[in-house]
């Protein structure tokens, strides 16, 4: 088991041994640096931090410095903590996409884009009142009604309304590695992730 930060790059599809056309994602994965090992005696808990994306130094403050010297890196954007390495690894080491394989499957988290402030029908897929008929006007994409009457008269906590959509932390499992490419850093995967082209990625085998 083991893991990897990444960027995703985009999407593209190829064509399998039977011709048939696969939707890919592109994501750039690595070269991470190890810039912390905990352990159950010194942090209670056993974990290999890694950080990837460079970062200007102007921007770094003064306490990362520190720590990324101590691994001897520069300033790094992105920290990740993985418990999952069964191989051990040591401060300053640099782990690539060689980690992958063709064929192997990989859990994918990322940040899904925001869609800002979104009403019932996009957001919960309702599917409004129905038909423009008993003086229904300009309600076609209305929740309807809410429920409760004379009691308990409130509504419900955790009722499905329209609000802020997307912009949340999500995992999608088991997507196929179909191509990795050592020399670009590069991992396609079959399948779509979360988040917009150039957004943070977290990869997980």
């Amino acid at each position: 088991m083991s893991g990897l930060i990444g960027k995703k790059v985009g999407m593209t599809s190829i064509f399998d041994e039977t011709g048939k056309n696969i939707p890919c994602t592109v994501i750039e994965a690595g070269p991470c640096v190890v810039t912390q090992v905990k352990s159950v005696d010194t942090d209670g808990y056993a974990a290999v931090q890694l950080a990837y994306g460079e970062k200007k130094e102007k921007n770094t403050s003064a306490p990362q410095k520190g720590h990324f010297e101590k691994a001897g890196t520069t300033p790094k954007r992105k920290l990740v903590e993985f418990k999952t390495f069964t191989d051990e690894k040591n401060l300053g080491d640099t782990v690539t996409v060689d980690i992958f394989e063709i064929g192997d499957f990989v859990d994918v988290v990322g940040t899904s884009k925001g869609k800002g402030f979104q009403g019932v029908v996009k957001r919960h897929g309702f599917g409004g009142v129905g038909m423009q008929t008993h003086g229904q006007h300009n309600r076609l994409r209305a929740p309807g009604s809410l429920g409760a009457s004379s009691w308990p008269s409130r509504v419900f906590k955790g009722m499905r309304m329209a609000g802020q959509m997307g912009n949340v932390r999500v995992k999608v499992q088991n997507l196929q590695v179909v191509k990795v490419f050592s020399e670009q850093n590069l991992i396609v995967v079959k399948g779509s992730i979360p988040g917009a082209k150039g957004s943070f990625v977290i990869l997980d085998k």
